[in-house]
């Protein structure tokens, strides 16, 4: 669905925007949601060019299901502290919207500077919840998809590129 060439440019004009948006920051608060955006963020941050700290939580809705539970749960928290700092969430994927919601609600709590979103891929066709994230590097069809960190089962996460699950009945 996507190669890695085009990610690749994409996540370059995504740090572009977000370090144009963020330049006046002393330190960006980079959060990655793992387990899935952990490649996106890692060629993010060091696309930015702003001095950024990365933090990662751990939240699931999905385990090894193809769709979502809609009960968030987090299984790994902050060790950093983000009260009065700018925050940018890195999400692999919005689909429903239930796990970025809740996210944002947490992290919102904790009265941040400044709290944005920036997302890899967006389901808008699947939302559920009023979410939308600040910055996204690409919309896409209601797709069970894997690669660049994203996964089905633990597996394809190794994957340069984004590609369509084939469920075979």
């Amino acid at each position: 669905m996507i190669s890695a060439k085009s990610i690749a440019a994409r996540v370059e004009a995504l740090a572009r925007e977000i370090s144009t948006y963020f330049a006046d920051t002393d330190k960006l608060v980079v959060v990655g949601l793992l387990r899935g955006s952990f490649i996106f963020i890692a060629d993010l941050v060091r696309e930015l060019d702003l001095p950024v700290e990365v933090d990662f939580l751990e939240a699931s809705s999905y385990g090894n299901a193809t769709e979502s539970s809609r009960e968030v749960r987090i299984l790994k928290d902050l060790r950093g502290e983000i009260e009065g700092r700018d925050v940018l969430v890195v999400e692999d994927i919005v689909d429903t919207g239930h796990t970025l919601s809740h996210v944002l609600k947490l992290l919102g709590t904790r009265s941040p500077a400044r709290l944005r979103t920036c997302a890899l891929l967006d389901k808008p066709s699947r939302r559920e919840t009023d979410v939308t994230a600040d910055w996204v590097g690409f919309a896409i069809p209601d797709k069970f998809v894997v690669g660049y960190g994203i996964d089905y089962a633990q597996r394809n996460r190794n994957l340069d590129h984004i590609g369509a699950v084939r469920f075979v009945e």
